[in-house]
């Protein structure tokens, strides 16, 4: 069964750090070959694109996380990283990974929730 597990998620005040990890061994996911993503959710709104981490190792952000949150990968241990830094109350949603552009079917997420 294909499957994608995130975790790192919590409660935490304004301007506090968290560290996201999604494990990708049971997904098929190839993480020296597939590009990855972060992605979140906010209750009420779509989904959308947080970061992305390319098969190279490098990296691109959405302007409202940019020099905040970092992506980072560990191919040996088939795990992706999100750590996020000053984080503000509307970083508060569900994250999720998934492969970039083709989609497997999607994890529960873990909660991030930004409030003092």
């Amino acid at each position: 069964q294909v499957q994608l597990v995130e975790s790192g998620g919590g409660l935490v005040q304004p301007g506090g750090s968290l560290r996201l990890s999604c494990d990708t061994s049971a997904s098929g996911i190839v993480l020296s070959r597939d590009f990855m993503a972060w992605y979140r959710q906010a209750p009420g709104k779509q989904r959308e694109l947080v970061a992305t981490i390319f098969s190279s190792g490098i990296t691109d952000y959405a302007d409202s996380v940019k020099g905040r949150f970092t992506v980072s990968k560990d191919n040996a241990k088939n795990l992706v990283y999100l750590q996020m830094n000053n984080l503000k109350p509307e970083d508060t949603a569900v994250y999720y990974c998934n492969r970039k552009g083709s989609f497997l079917p999607w994890g529960q997420g873990t909660q991030v929730t930004v409030s003092s």
